[in-house]
């Protein structure tokens, strides 16, 4: 029985890896006629997809990432009605906060690319800051609102995607992926799948599907507290975060909170290259947190419910 070769199964096109990108994929391929694949090595929703911070902003590093992020936050604008209560989607807006002068003039210019590109924001002074998010210490400069950014629950919002696909006929198969491409798909268990595209959805660990990637893993950490409604109000990010979010080299830390619908918070964001291990690095959580409170003080005072 060993020695017979399974018979390779045909798709259309095949999507390695069931997290949010690869559902969202996998759904929008079948609900157009295609036969779909989709294949992971745990199920839906794990990796990335299961520890993001779930947050739909638009960004502005690059003029290519600032198109690809504006279209997807309008994708997921234009699903919000089809969306279950359980993928926790709002649109709560992002707060871009600016500690000096030094960063409101990036406020302004911020706000003069984003508005080129027709995304609504909002210039705030020190006033009306306060005025919205009240547990901010006092004499922050002021920020940018972008109020058409969001939040969601990835993990549910994978699920979501990857259950319209399957109603659309996709096939879900569970197993590790030893090779790809030239259209066919090798599991390590011996199956084979053959179609005329294949989509590498694998995130972090996509080189070791297609060799010349460029993609390095990067780690983060979230803390996330017990309830505390209305204590944050919009995504809070501290407009230092791109600076520190692209250092390719050193551990680094930035202010960035999240108001969930549960009324719980999440508190981000730290950055660390070559760590490869999952488990939580005290040193980088303490200055994470530490640098959260140097935000908003009374942070320090709420109970943290899990890492």
């Amino acid at each position: 029985h060993g020695d017979r070769a399974m018979t390779a199964l045909a798709y259309d096109v095949i999507i390695i890896g069931a997290g949010i990108v690869g559902a969202a994929c996998a759904d929008e391929c079948a609900r157009h006629g295609m036969r779909v694949a989709l294949i992971d090595r745990d199920g839906v929703g794990g990796g990335a997809t299961a520890a993001g911070m779930g947050h739909l902003v638009v960004m502005d590093d690059s003029d290519a990432q600032f198109a690809l992020t504006r279209y997807s936050q309008l994708l997921w604008q234009q699903l919000r009605t089809d969306l279950p209560t359980e993928v926790e989607y709002e649109q709560c807006g992002t707060i871009w906060v600016a500690a000096d002068d030094e960063e409101m003039a990036e406020v302004f210019l911020k706000q003069a690319y984003y508005e080129r590109a027709g995304v609504p924001t909002a210039v705030l002074d020190r006033s009306a800051l306060e005025r919205l998010e009240p547990n901010l210490r006092k004499g922050l400069a002021g920020g940018l609102l972008v109020p058409e950014d969001g939040v969601l629950y990835p993990p549910c919002a994978a699920q979501f995607l990857l259950e319209r696909a399957l109603g659309a006929e996709a096939k879900l198969h569970l197993g590790s992926v030893k090779e790809a491409g030239h259209g066919r798909v090798r599991l390590s268990d011996g199956q084979e799948f053959v179609a005329a595209s294949i989509v590498n959805a694998a995130g972090a660990w996509a080189p070791e599907i297609t060799s010349g990637f460029v993609v390095k893993k990067r780690k983060g950490h979230l803390a996330i507290t017990d309830r505390s409604p209305g204590f944050v109000r919009h995504q809070l990010v501290e407009l230092g975060y791109l600076k520190s979010a692209h250092s390719l080299t050193d551990d680094s830390v930035a202010f960035n909170v999240q108001p969930r619908r549960t009324g719980q918070i999440l508190i981000g964001s730290s950055r660390q290259y070559e760590a490869e291990h999952a488990e939580v690095d005290d040193r980088i959580l303490v200055r994470m947190l530490r640098r959260a409170q140097q935000y908003m003080p009374e942070l320090a005072a709420k109970s943290i419910i899990r890492v």
